[in-house]
């Protein structure tokens, strides 16, 4: 009895002890097999980062043999040469309360804009815009001033400027005009200086009815002939045209030798080939004799 108790003791003992090594060798195991692990995934995110850089150095040392696509020169959005009427008109130019500036619009501005309705003021100079059309300013009546200065303007539909009552000023100096068209009956100063204007392009009547006319610039054209000028006008610009004669009825009148002429106290006929003093009776109503050649 007491012997098989101490067998089935140390038995107990070793089978006891024999799982505790069985453990302990498994543990030993797994740590190594973990540490062993350690340095060959080192090994791998070496290799996959030194991948990464070669891959990155060939697409910076060959950008084109690799990416063509994707090379500045193909991606680049170059912009498209456009015309300044495909553009928002506030965008092209400044707008102002009731004033419009376009001036030197980039790119270039061929035809008048589209002009907010309250425009009073548009000073649209030194572009490149070639023709004035009836519906340019058919909605804008509170228009009072237009400056076309410097543009290449051959041509202006009749009636372009009949719907604007309240226009005071137009300038179409420095324009490639050959005719005048007909002006607003309000007008105070016009401006059509540097022109290719003749006598034929310039009606009997261009400014008959212009009875509020103060101001008149006709210098620089190809005028053969002093056209017939408002009561109003008390300055006249003319240098520098084909004007070879004038008569007792240019500036006076014939029937009336008491007639004076009191507004008219500018008149400039310098640089035209007539000799103003072979006409000495065609100033007797002016107050001021005009500037140009006498002998």
């Amino acid at each position: 009895m007491g012997t098989r108790l101490r067998t089935l003791i140390y038995t107990s003992i070793f089978a006891a002890w024999v799982i505790l090594a069985s453990g302990m060798q498994h543990n030993q195991n797994f740590l190594l097999t973990t540490e062993d692990l350690l340095p060959m995934e080192e090994a791998l995110l070496e290799t996959k980062k030194s991948k990464k850089e070669t891959e990155f150095t060939t697409e910076n040392d060959y950008p084109s043999a690799v990416l063509p696509a994707d090379t500045p020169e193909n991606n680049l959005l170059m912009p498209a040469e456009g015309d300044a009427s495909d553009l928002p008109t506030c965008l092209l130019c400044v707008c102002l309360t009731g004033s419009v500036y376009c001036e030197e619009v980039d790119p270039d501005m061929t035809s008048v804009p589209a002009l907010p309705k309250e425009t009073a003021y548009l000073y649209a100079r030194y572009n490149k815009i070639k023709k004035i059309t009836q519906k340019d300013f058919s909605d804008i009546v509170t228009l009072k001033r237009i400056d076309l200065t410097g543009n290449l303007i051959s041509e202006i539909e009749d009636g372009a400027f009949s719907k604007l009552p309240l226009l005071e000023e137009l300038s179409l100096a420095e324009n490639q005009l050959v005719r005048l068209p007909m002006l607003p009956p309000k007008l105070i100063s016009f401006n059509a200086n540097h022109n290719l204007l003749k006598t034929k392009g310039v009606k009997a009547t261009a400014f008959k009815k212009l009875v509020k006319l103060r101001n008149l610039y006709l210098a620089h054209n190809q005028l053969e002939a002093v056209p017939a000028i408002p009561e109003s006008v008390s300055i006249l610009h003319l240098q520098n045209n084909n004007i070879s004669t004038v008569n007792s009825d240019t500036f006076c009148k014939s029937n009336d030798t008491y007639y004076i002429r009191p507004n008219l106290n500018e008149i400039r006929m310098d640089g035209n080939p007539v000799v103003l003093a072979q006409y000495p009776n065609s100033f007797t109503c002016l107050q001021t004799l005009p500037t140009g050649r006498y002998q």
